[in-house]
């Protein structure tokens, strides 16, 4: 056979993974291969392929017989929105997808040279786990794979897609990285499976109930998208991308906007209720602010009390954190804590300005919060917008009472523009409460304690159920009208452009995990 026949049939044999009869069981699971799955995710006729024709070493089990190059996975780099990305594509029509030794050293490669090179990693997982064939060669393989992705954060972004089974030691990689978006009905993850609980535990799930899509994006908040299908999953990963930088020294990308920097929107001057106890929804306020009035919402179906995710003004891509009063009135919990704190702490590694809208009445009380540890977790919160030192703005739209306001990007932890609308009220408590602990005494003692009461409310509503006593103390900066956010935001972050803050010298703060 000529030289160049031999090099066409490892090719080919490359290309068809498991063979035609597996890709076809693949596709009628309503799944893509993993190379239909590359060709998606970059631009047409980028990809360049990495270690294409690199096969097993083990000679065990009658794994001599079964030699496929490539060996269960699709490495390398190519284009997306014509920025660089490295990325690699587990292939379940070989050997289940499962991780070999040299499978891993393919992935390890790429990391690596991402890292080298300052581009972002997108891994689309879809594998049994570790090859047992192997034994502690494919265990040592993941370890290789966790230490880079534990070297790489906050270095380069790192981006997991679970587009299959994806359990054990595995879910240990998606776990470290920046964000994780799952497929519906094709895609889980668990450390143990339904049969090893059954047998253990004597509990009795289907593998959906215990790590489907939406078990881990409503329930344990492991993963933040959730999907229909490979070609949304995708997509929706290069949509992420468009919101990041390369790397940890670079600045996100500008896009070209035809929404006016100077855009008014009077529907804002009317969104806040006149009533303080009467819910919205804070994702119109959003909208309404933000180009074209697209707000990429990330964890969308896990601790709704908290909205986080992705929007340009101007063209400058902005990480957004707001409490939503439409749910638990916008209180904060253990879940929107913990939430809030790793979204804000991936923006401020990546150089993306921190702007947040704030109406919370404080942190959501209970014995089930505070025996979870609401304290502690509370307090990464407070500890990530502390140590951040992107740009930060901060609009206060209605509530701003308690500890709550100081955790949600007050002046007071180093936020750089501090609005709020007329609509604020910045208190220590709520005018009800406030009273029941200032005048009790004298509300016991009244003729007509109802009466008293009120009229002692209204006092107390009158003198902090408004945004001037801060604004004269210089903790905000200004008082706007609604429909001048968008201007402010953006004028903010324009004189923003050129900030430079930085924390004391140190290895690493411990923060309260």
């Amino acid at each position: 056979m000529k030289p160049e026949d031999v090099l066409a049939d490892l090719e080919r044999r490359a290309e068809l993974g498991g063979g035609a009869e597996r890709q076809k069981k693949h596709h009628d699971a309503g799944k893509l291969t993993a190379r239909e799955r590359i060709e998606l995710l970059f631009d047409p006729g980028t990809f360049e392929e990495v270690d294409k024709l690199v096969t097993h070493r083990c000679r065990d089990f009658g794994m001599e017989n079964q030699i496929v190059p490539g060996d269960g996975v699709v490495a390398g780099h190519g284009l997306v929105d014509g920025r660089q990305v490295f990325a690699f594509a587990q292939d379940f029509t070989v050997f289940g997808g499962s991780l070999s030794e040299t499978n891993a050293a393919k992935i390890v490669k790429i990391m690596d040279l991402a890292m080298k090179l300052g581009a972002p990693v997108v891994g689309l997982n879809d594998s049994g786990g570790a090859r047992i064939q192997e034994g502690v060669l494919s265990l040592g393989g993941y370890a290789d794979i966790f230490l880079r992705n534990t070297l790489a954060s906050g270095v380069i972004p790192q981006i997991s897609a679970i587009m299959g089974p994806c359990a054990g030691g595995a879910v240990y990689s998606p776990a470290i990285t920046d964000f994780i978006v799952m497929v519906k009905d094709t895609s889980y993850m668990f450390v143990t499976g339904p049969d090893v609980l059954k047998t253990v535990t004597h509990e009795e799930v289907s593998k959906e109930e215990l790590g489907g899509a939406m078990t881990h994006n409503a329930t344990s908040g492991v993963a933040h998208f959730a999907t229909d299908d490979d070609r949304e999953c995708l997509g929706l990963i290069r949509d992420l991308l468009s919101f990041m930088p390369s790397n940890n020294l670079d600045d996100p990308p500008r896009a070209r906007t035809s929404d006016s920097a100077d855009r008014e929107d009077p529907a804002l001057d009317r969104i806040v209720p006149a009533s303080p106890n009467q819910p919205y929804d804070m994702l119109d306020v959003i909208h309404l602010i933000v180009d074209e009035g697209y707000f990429l919402e990330v964890h969308q179906h896990y601790a709704k009390n908290i909205l986080v995710g992705f929007a340009r003004l101007d063209g400058r891509p902005v990480g957004i954190v707001a409490n939503q009063p439409a749910v638990l009135a916008g209180t904060l919990d253990i879940d929107a804590s913990v939430k809030g704190a790793r979204f804000v702490r991936f923006c401020d590694a990546f150089n993306i300005p921190l702007v947040t809208f704030e109406d919370v009445p404080g942190f959501l009380p209970g014995t089930v919060q505070e025996y979870g540890g609401i304290i502690r977790h509370g307090a990464k919160l407070l500890f990530a917008y502390a140590e951040a030192t992107v740009p930060k703005v901060t609009v206060i739209t209605r509530k701003a009472y308690g500890g709550a306001y100081c955790v949600m990007s007050s002046k007071h932890i180093r936020t750089d523009f501090n609005y709020a609308w007329p609509t604020a009220e910045i208190a220590v408590m709520g005018p009800e409460g406030a009273v029941n602990i200032l005048y009790k005494r004298e509300l016991d003692a009244a003729a007509d304690p109802a009466a008293a009461r009120a009229e002692k409310v209204e006092e107390f509503r009158e003198k902090f159920a408004n945004p001037y006593i801060a604004a004269s103390r210089g903790f905000v900066d200004e008082v706007i009208r609604p429909r001048e956010t968008r201007r402010k935001l953006i004028t903010a972050l324009n004189n923003l452009d050129n900030k430079r803050d930085k924390n004391p010298p140190k290895k690493h703060g411990n923060m309260p995990l």
